[in-house]
């Protein structure tokens, strides 16, 4: 969760149109996240599949950026522009997670 809350306010900072308070509340922003993602997004790619499917997985992408714009419609303290920016966002905030997890060593 902490690698996380790091990505979001690194993916805040390199990107304008996101609002992102201080880091703790990034920490909560990644903990609303990581709630979504586990209970609202997979009933979404179940939904999608078809569409998921002709678009060769890239239909992914909104479905991210849509759970991005749902945690800014729940707190108040985080902000994104809109839904381009919140796709930028899912995309500087997976990447950066993926490289400070493989830097740190993660779970091995």
């Amino acid at each position: 969760m902490l690698l996380y809350g790091v990505a979001i306010s690194v993916a805040a900072y390199i990107i304008p149109g996101i609002k992102v308070t201080n880091f703790g509340y990034a920490l909560l922003v990644a903990l609303i996240l990581t709630i979504i993602n586990l209970t609202i997004k997979p009933i979404l790619q179940i939904l999608t599949l078809p569409i998921t499917l002709i678009t060769f997985g890239l239909f992914l992408l909104v479905i991210n950026a849509l759970m991005v714009m749902l945690v800014d419609n729940l707190l108040k303290d985080f902000s994104v522009k809109g839904f381009w920016t919140a796709m930028l966002f899912s995309i500087i905030s997976s990447i950066t997670y993926w490289i400070l997890d493989g830097i740190l060593g993660g779970d091995k």
